[in-house]
Parts: C-alpha cells; sequence; structure tokens
C-alpha cells in the first residue's frame, strides 16, 4: 500500500494510469466515483492487485468465492465500493487478493454507531468489524436502564457476521452525560442489582456478544466506587459468557486534574474490564481553538502511560473518524465549530479550490477557506495518511485493537487502510 497526494491537473484516471491500476479500482480503494474531481493536496490509497476477476453477466460474490477459494468478507473488505451488494454489474472488476499486504499482525476492530446510520454507510463497513456497538442504554431518574431502538443495527450486524456489544452510558433522556445519573447508581447496592437485571435481560433477549461501560465526568470522590461497579458487572456477566468493556478518557499521568480525568483511574479500570477503550481524540473539539482532533504526539503520551498501567492486550486504541470546521477568527467561549465527515471535507476543499496541507506533527491534514459571506474557515479531519499512522500504534504498542468513533461519519480510506495492514479478528 501506498499513499499518493494529489497535484494540480491530476485527475482519478491520470493517477490510475501512473500506478498501471484500473481507474474503477483506485475509486473503489478510496470510496469514490470514476467521475469525481479530486482536490489539491487530497490522498489516495493506492494497492497493486494480484488476482482480479472481471465479473460476467449473472455472476455473484458467491460465485467468486467458489471459483476462487475464498470467502465473501474478504471480497467486501477488498472492495469497498459493493457496499454489500451480492449481485455484480458486468464488467466490473472484483479484487479477489492484494499483492502488497503488509499485514503488521491481526487486530479486535469494534465501531459505534448512531441507530439513524444511513442504510448504505452500515452494509459498507461491516465486514471490516470484530464488533459493531449500538450508541446508547443510558440511566433513567429511577437508576433503570433507558432503550434504545436498536433492531435494525443488530440485524445488519448478524447478517453479516459481526459481534455486538451493549453500550452503557450515563446519558439521560435529554442526551447528556450527567454525573448525578452515574452517582445516583455507584452509590446504591440496589439499585445496581436491578441495573444488573435489566442489562441481564437485554444482552440475552438481543443476542449481544458483551458490554461496553462509558460514564464520563464522574464525580472524583466516587473514583473507586466507579471501578468497583465496573469489577461488580465483570464478576456478574463473565462467568456467562460476556466480556465487559470500559471507555476510558485520555490521560497522560495519574493524577491529571480535572472532572473529565480524575474519577477514570486507569490502574483500577484497568484491572477491573477485561478490556478498556482509550478515548484518543476530542483535542480539536466544537468550543476549542482549531486543531487536529487526535494528534498523533498527544496520542502517543496516552498510551505511554496506559500501558505502564494496564496490560497491553486489554487496549483498545480510539481512532476519529470526523473532522471540524471552525468559523474565524476563534474566540474562546464564543466560536463553536461544525463537526464533519472526512468525505464532506473533501467536498469543501473542492467547492472552494483549495489546497489540502498536512501538518507532519499532528500528523493531520487540514486547509482554509473563505465561505459565500466572506468569512474566513479552518477544517481540520482525518485522511488515509492519518489514519495509517494512528493504526500502525497498534503494532508498535501491542494493542489489542481499536474502537473507531464513529461509523455514522462516512470515511471509506479508514477500512481500505485497516484492510491493507490487518487481519481483523472474529467476534
Amino acid at each position: 500500500m501506498l499513499i499518493y497526494i494529489t497535484r494540480p491537473g491530476d485527475t482519478l484516471y491520470s493517477v490510475a494510469r501512473g500506478y498501471s491500476l484500473s481507474p474503477q479500482i483506485l475509486a473503489g480503494l478510496n470510496g469514490l466515483d470514476v467521475r469525481v474531481q479530486l482536490a489539491v493536496g487530497q490522498a489516495l490509497v493506492v494497492r497493486t492487485p494480484a488476482v482480479v476477476h472481471t465479473a460476467a453477466p449473472g455472476d455473484t460474490l458467491y460465485s467468486i468465492t467458489r471459483r476462487y477459494g475464498t470467502d465473501v468478507r474478504t471480497l467486501y473488505r477488498n472492495n469497498y465500493n459493493l457496499g454489500g451488494r451480492g449481485v455484480l454489474r458486468a464488467g466490473e472488476p472484483v479484487v479477489v487478493e492484494y499483492a502488497d499486504d503488509e499485514r503488521l499482525g491481526s487486530l479486535e476492530a469494534n465501531a459505534y454507531a448512531y441507530p439513524f446510520i444511513e442504510v448504505t454507510l452500515l452494509d459498507a463497513t461491516l465486514p471490516y468489524l470484530s464488533y459493531l456497538t449500538p450508541f446508547t442504554y443510558g440511566i433513567g431518574a429511577d437508576g433503570g436502564l433507558l432503550p434504545l431502538r436498536d433492531g435494525d443495527l443488530l440485524s445488519a450486524a448478524a447478517r453479516y457476521g459481526v459481534g455486538t456489544l451493549m453500550h452503557l452510558s450515563s446519558l439521560t433522556e435529554d442526551g447528556g452525560f450527567s454525573n448525578d445519573r452515574s452517582s445516583l447508581l455507584l452509590n446504591s447496592l440496589s439499585l445496581q442489582e436491578k441495573l444488573l437485571e435489566d442489562i441481564l435481560e437485554t444482552l440475552r433477549g438481543k443476542g449481544f456478544s458483551g458490554l461496553d461501560v462509558d460514564f464520563e465526568f464522574v464525580f472524583p470522590q466516587e473514583r473507586t466506587l466507579y471501578a468497583d461497579f465496573i469489577r461488580r458487572l465483570r464478576d456478574a456477566l463473565n462467568p456467562l459468557g460476556y466480556p465487559v468493556l470500559t471507555a476510558l478518557a485520555p490521560k497522560t499521568r495519574g493524577d491529571q486534574p480535572g472532572l473529565l480525568y480524575e474519577a477514570h483511574d486507569y490502574p483500577l479500570l484497568g484491572e477491573a474490564a477485561n478490556a478498556v477503550l482509550l478515548m484518543t481524540y476530542e483535542w480539536g473539539y466544537t468550543y476549542g481553538p482549531p486543531m487536529a482532533v487526535a494528534p498523533l504526539p498527544q496520542v502517543r503520551a496516552v498510551l505511554d502511560y496506559a500501558v505502564s498501567v494496564i496490560p497491553r492486550d486489554k487496549i483498545l486504541l480510539g481512532v476519529p473518524l470526523y473532522g471540524y470546521d471552525w468559523p474565524l477568527p476563534y474566540v474562546r467561549g464564543e466560536t463553536r465549530a461544525d463537526s464533519i465527515s472526512p468525505r464532506y471535507a473533501l467536498e469543501l476543499a473542492l467547492q472552494n479550490r483549495t489546497e489540502i496541507l498536512y501538518d507532519e506533527v499532528a500528523q493531520s491534514p487540514y486547509f482554509y477557506y473563505t465561505d459565500r459571506t466572506g468569512r474566513q474557515h479552518a477544517v481540520w479531519f482525518e485522511d488515509a495518511r492519518s489514519i495509517d499512522a494512528k493504526l500502525r500504534l497498534v503494532s508498535a504498542y501491542r494493542l489489542r485493537g481499536v474502537g473507531f468513533w464513529s461509523l455514522t461519519r462516512d470515511m471509506p480510506q479508514a477500512w481500505t487502510v485497516m484492510n491493507a495492514l490487518y487481519d481483523v479478528k472474529s467476534p
């Protein structure tokens, strides 16, 4: 795999021709239409096919698997643009095998999705995952479980042989994290027992593979209570075959101050849970100054601390699939950035005829543009280069895998890059 950065005058056809590659295959690797225009500075994933099947009338993925001794999931992973289709168009190239797999090892890949995710996007990305985690079951005013309409997500995951994790958070009916709700629960064993009954009923009734707990802004004085709660869940659920995962704020030291960090005790929670997700994103955020969402030096700093107190084979690295668009000038307390998908970021750069730049320190792309009202904007997002840099950390730090936030944002290159570097474990 290599990553090509476009120059003025480049087209998908000219880039493909330069690498003796079919334009349809190059488009598929990047989740693009063959007719798409390219922005200057845009990253394109380029791979070398070893075996390509040209579809004949009546061909299906299943007929190709029989002919080449492969499986449907591999074909989906090698051809993002298939998007879950089983019937092929005559003349369509289907990559059966690539010649340039780097293969840094295997990993566990989890991703979060809201129930309103587009069906076509969900179908295209599910084959790349070990687990899908619908977001989210919250906590009611009585300490009980708030429901989630996740039936369509669970059915889709089952069709692709992907495991599912039940996501429990301290979100309320209003959609915000509440430390009052988590406090209510953490200070009452009777409420915890009732919640555990609800969790078990949901796990069994909906066929979940395990539980993912994400309590944010927990009161600092409840640090030990929170770890005890996670341990209580693990002790109850593990004998029934359900692992317990918990999400951790991105800390770089044990005594890091701040409401987001203090109750997330890495040693305690790392011992209490079967696995942890490091939420290594949101340095660039809605109300903050323009910067990369997940700058690589900051991500590394979190990992350096995490692996010093938590077993490496318990750690999932959080990877963002989104960016932000900030109006300028930035004014602290006033400026609000819009969250955008990497695909939309590319569209913005192309529409405004601006060059995409790349911060080699942060390992993140960015650009500036002026909107129709004359106001300037700064955009930071993710592309193949930034995702490649993050995914390589899994091998470098010998981690369990990755957790993507979130599938609802469209980023085809993330899956193409991961497929080139790793074998994804089955649930």
